[in-house]
């Protein structure tokens, strides 16, 4: 049974999973319309930019979730290694422990990459650059933080890819395991911060 929506925010998680599901282009008006319990009319009321706009907003809303819960904790956090542990959590979490994928991910393969191109780069950068900030701060040296945080975020999406086409969500816990041991190796080995 469709969910009964009485606002804007109410679509978004819908559409989200509407796109994870089908993609961008298989992602029809009718089945957005199925799927959220509105008709195209209100469907154009809360996006008058039709489907592209429809992505932007749960763009937007994944962005958010991964500035308040990821990036922000790693950047800004007394503890460095607690919010490093945290944002391995955060995304098991988010990703149903290898069950959803990432539609940010999908997007950049896809051929829509272009028309979101900024957001797509942004989550990746942000990830990337947030974690590298905390690496340091718990005193590895700014290369190899940088160097982890990338291989952190590639085996991430890399096993929800994996885990995906061979549809075994064990792949993404070994992968993910294997990450948390990575990152609290380099940490452990590093000098204490100053």
């Amino acid at each position: 049974m469709a969910k009964i929506v009485v606002e804007r925010a109410d679509v978004i998680p819908v559409l989200a999973e509407v796109f994870r599901e089908y993609g961008f282009e298989g992602a029809s008006l009718s089945t957005i319309g199925e799927r959220t319990g509105l008709g195209k009319g209100s469907l154009y009321h809360f996006f008058p930019g039709g489907k592209e706009e429809m992505a932007a907003a749960v763009l937007h809303d994944i962005d958010h979730w991964f500035e308040t819960q990821v990036y922000r904790p790693l950047r800004e956090s007394d503890d460095p290694r607690s919010a490093v542990d945290g944002m391995v959590r955060a995304v098991t979490d988010y990703f149903q422990s290898g069950k959803r994928i990432c539609l940010v991910g999908a997007f950049a393969l896809d051929t829509v990459r272009d028309r979101f191109a900024t957001a797509v780069s942004r989550y990746f950068a942000a990830w990337r650059a947030a974690l590298a900030s905390a690496l340091e701060r718990a005193g590895c040296a700014p290369d190899l933080a940088r160097s982890l945080a990338e291989e952190t975020v590639i085996a991430i999406q890399g096993a929800l890819v994996l885990a995906r086409a061979l549809d075994d969500t064990t792949v993404f816990s070994r992968s993910i395991e294997s990450t948390r041991a990575r990152l609290a190796a380099a940490m452990d080995r590093a000098p204490p911060a100053r």
